[in-house]
């Protein structure tokens, strides 16, 4: 079972020795059209969108306007109508998948921990790659060559543990950290 969730923050746990958490909002979502495979199209509020072929879509499935966004999920509903959070409460590992931060035009440093050379003594040698190629032969860089350039925003999946689940706030709390930024939109998918 798949869920569409925002991510909260970082926490701990108030326990001793405290354990660090993150926290997840499950968004409300209508299931709109069941497929096989148990996989169905949701709806889910996000942002303020809307044109004709979102409200194309609100006159056919009987949606509300804020529901503006859709998704293909697996789920465990059997007709159309609010999406069903219970598996949720006995689950007891998640696969979290987020964006990544993006982080823009990045130095080798930075996106390959690159070492970098001497700082002092005139070495003009600080943050630069070095060497990208070879002698006369093959006369190019190789494809793959680990250079600056664009870093972060990748799609990532990680597995957690479930600490708790609030049903009734929508809370998803998951044991350590997972990748994004906070408010960033994702998908968790229930593993065991």
């Amino acid at each position: 079972m798949e869920y569409i969730v925002e991510k909260i923050g970082m926490s701990r746990t108030v326990s001793s020795p405290s354990t660090p958490v993150t926290l997840l909002k499950l968004l409300p979502a209508k299931v709109c059209e069941l497929g096989e495979n148990s996989r169905a199209i949701v709806a889910y509020a996000h942002t303020k969108a809307n044109n004709k072929a979102i409200a194309g879509q609100q006159k056919k499935y009987g949606l509300s306007s804020e529901f503006n966004s859709f998704a293909t999920l697996s789920v465990s509903n059997s007709e159309v109508g609010d999406l069903d959070v219970a598996p949720l409460g006995e689950a007891k590992v998640l696969k979290v998948s987020f964006n990544t931060k993006g982080r823009g035009f990045q130095g080798v440093i930075k996106r390959h921990g690159f070492s970098g050379g001497p700082a002092s003594h005139g070495s003009r040698f600080h943050r630069r790659p070095g060497s990208i190629g070879n002698c006369e032969w093959p006369g190019r860089v190789q494809p793959g060559r680990k250079m600056a350039g664009h870093y972060g925003d990748d799609k990532t999946t990680v597995k957690n543990e479930v600490v708790s689940f609030d049903a009734a706030n929508g809370v998803l709390v998951l044991k350590g950290s997972v990748p994004g930024f906070n408010g960033a939109m994702g998908r968790v998918r229930i593993v065991k």
